[in-house]
C-alpha cells in the first residue's frame, strides 16, 4: 500500500474540504475534483512573519516592564493569528535585554542577524537610544511601545516608531490640567540624570511649568539605582512647595514617595509622578495617596475592547495589567494592521521597507488606547489621561 500518497490525498481534500471551496465538485463516484487545487492552496497560503521581541526578562525592569509587555504581546498574538488577518501568522522569536542598554543592543544585533523584518519591545529610553540604531542602519522596523524620552523616533531615523505618548506631548498637558484644579504656584522636582526618560520628562515638565506662571522653587537629581533620597527630599521639603515632581523608574518612584511622606512633605503637597502605576502604589502603601499620573492607557476608558482586554488578560495572567502591557498589546494590533496593509515585494513577501511604509501611514486606528496615529516622525498620536490615587488605587483625576 502506498501510505505517503494516500496521506497526502488525505490531507489535500482534507485543506479543500476545509476551505469550502465551490470550485472542488463531488462527483457520482464520491470523488473529489482535484484540478484546482494546486491554485487553492496557492491562494490561500499563510504567510509567517517573523517579529523579534525584546524585553527584560531577567535583572531590575523585568518584573515592572518586562513580563507585562510581554504577556500583552502574547495576548495580541494569539487574537491576531486567530483573526488570521490578511493571511499572514505573526511568529515571535524573544530575546533578553538582560535590563541593560548593552544588553538590548546585543539583542537588537541577534535578531537582526536573524533577519526579522520587525522589532517590537525595549521599554527603557536609555537603552533604545542605544539599540534602535543598529535596527535602523540595517533597515529593520523598531517598534517600542514604552519608551517615551522626547525625540528619539525622529533622531534614530524613519525605521523607528513608538507607541507611547511622548515625554513633549503628555507633560504639558498633565500639568495643565493638574494646575488649573490644584492650583499649584510654587513646585519642586526631583528627576534621575542618568535615565533618558527622567531628564526627558523633567524638561519638559519644567517647560510646561513656565509657561503656566508655576515658580519652580527646587530640583534635585539621583542617579539610577540610588536607594536613599533623604538628603533630596530634605532640601525639597525646606522650601515648602505645593506640588513636587518626580521624574523616576518603577525601582526608584516608591521610595521616593515614602521617603517624602517619612520625612515630613505633607500629604497637602501632592506628589506628581507621570509614570505612576499600581504595583508602585502598592509598594509605596499609604505615602501614595493623592499622588497624580499622567498615562496613555486606563483601565476606566471605554475605547474599542479595552474592557475584553482587561478581562481576557485578568483570565490568561491571574492580575490585572498595567500599562505596558496594554500598549504593548495595542503595538500589536497596529503593527499586524500594518503588515495587513503593507505591499508585498517583487517576492510575493512583505518586507520592512513595506511594513514601514504601512505603519507610517497609520492614522486613527482604533485600538484601546484610543483613536491612534503616526505623525511625520514616528510618534504616537492619541489623547492621554490625568489619574489619582484615592483610596489606595488609581481613580481619574476629573
Amino acid at each position: 500500500m502506498k501510505i505517503r500518497g494516500v496521506t497526502t490525498f488525505a490531507f489535500v481534500v482534507a485543506v479543500v474540504l476545509a476551505l469550502g471551496l465551490s470550485g472542488c465538485e463531488r462527483a457520482d463516484d464520491g470523488i473529489i475534483d482535484l484540478n484546482n487545487v494546486t491554485e487553492v492552496l496557492e491562494n490561500n497560503k499563510v504567510e509567517e512573519i517573523n517579529i523579534g521581541i525584546i524585553v527584560s526578562q531577567s535583572g531590575k525592569d523585568a518584573a515592572p516592564y518586562g513580563w507585562p509587555m510581554l504577556h500583552g504581546f502574547h495576548l495580541a498574538r494569539e487574537e491576531i493569528n486567530k483573526a488570521r488577518i490578511g493571511n499572514a501568522r505573526l511568529k515571535f522569536q524573544v530575546v533578553d535585554d538582560e535590563s541593560s542598554a548593552a544588553g538590548a543592543k546585543a539583542a537588537v544585533q541577534t535578531l537582526v542577524e536573524a533577519g526579522v523584518p520587525v522589532i517590537a519591545g525595549i521599554a527603557i529610553s536609555t537603552y533604545l537610544k542605544e539599540a534602535f540604531p543598529v535596527a535602523q542602519d540595517a533597515g529593520v522596523v523598531a517598534f517600542s511601545p514604552v519608551s517615551s524620552a522626547a525625540g528619539l523616533s525622529k533622531e534614530i531615523g524613519d525605521f523607528v516608531f513608538r507607541a507611547a505618548i511622548a515625554t513633549n506631548i503628555v507633560m504639558p498637558s498633565g500639568v495643565m490640567t493638574t494646575q488649573s484644579k490644584l492650583g499649584y504656584t510654587k513646585a519642586a522636582a526631583i528627576y534621575d540624570e542618568i535615565d533618558a526618560y527622567s531628564t526627558s520628562s523633567n524638561e519638559e515638565i519644567s517647560k510646561a511649568l513656565e509657561a503656566n506662571g508655576v515658580e519652580i522653587i527646587a530640583t534635585e537629581t539621583f542617579s539610577t539605582g540610588d536607594t536613599d533620597f533623604s538628603e533630596q527630599l530634605t532640601k525639597i521639603k525646606d522650601m515648602a512647595p505645593e506640588a513636587v515632581f518626580i521624574s523616576a523608574l518603577a525601582s526608584e518612584i516608591p521610595e521616593i514617595i515614602k521617603q517624602g511622606r517619612a520625612l515630613g512633605i505633607p500629604d497637602t503637597v501632592h506628589f506628581i509622578v507621570p509614570d505612576l502605576t499600581q504595583s508602585e502604589i502598592q509598594q509605596a502603601g499609604d505615602a501614595a495617596e493623592g499622588a497624580v499620573a499622567f498615562t496613555g492607557w486606563s483601565s476606566f476608558s471605554d475605547t474599542p475592547g479595552n474592557q475584553d482586554f482587561i478581562e481576557n488578560y485578568q483570565m490568561k495572567y491571574k492580575r490585572a495589567p498595567l500599562p505596558w502591557a496594554a500598549q504593548s498589546y495595542a503595538a500589536l494590533h497596529i503593527l499586524a494592521d500594518a503588515i495587513k496593509n503593507a505591499e508585498k515585494n517583487p517576492d510575493g513577501m512583505r518586507d520592512a521597507a513595506g511594513i514601514r511604509d504601512a505603519l507610517a501611514q497609520t492614522q486613527d486606528f482604533p485600538t484601546i488606547l484610543g483613536d491612534f496615529s503616526f505623525d511625520a516622525d514616528g510618534e504616537a498620536i492619541y489623547d492621554s489621561t490625568v489619574l489619582i490615587v484615592k483610596d489606595g488605587m488609581l481613580q481619574l483625576f476629573e
